[in-house]
């Protein structure tokens, strides 16, 4: 699952126009920049809070109020993207966290 280039679908808000991608070259680069957005946003609505903290429900209450999320994976096997969705996300992004806190 190491080098699955990873493209991250989401939509902030119900307006069509807040649609917009990010592409990774894995799936943990794809987790890490859903954990830095998070952090970009948490920054931008606490600016005078130098050091900021959160948890897992946290974060999926942040990924959960987007409008849409999901991830395109590719798989080598049959040279194709395959879907995941919001769900799919979440536990990646957890087991994620978890192999960085170990």
């Amino acid at each position: 699952m190491a080098n699955k280039h990873t493209i991250i679908l989401m939509q902030t808000s119900q307006n069509k126009a807040t649609r917009t991608f990010m592409d990774y070259d894995s799936i943990s680069q794809a987790m890490d920049g859903i954990c830095g957005l998070y952090e970009r946003k948490l920054r931008e609505l606490n600016p005078a809070i130098r050091n900021i903290s959160y948890d897992i429900g946290d974060l999926y209450n942040f990924i959960d109020g987007l409008a849409d999320m999901s991830a395109l994976v590719y798989d080598h096997s049959i040279q194709a993207y395959l879907p995941y969705d919001r769900q799919w996300i979440k536990q990646r992004t957890l087991r994620h966290l978890q192999k960085l806190a170990h």
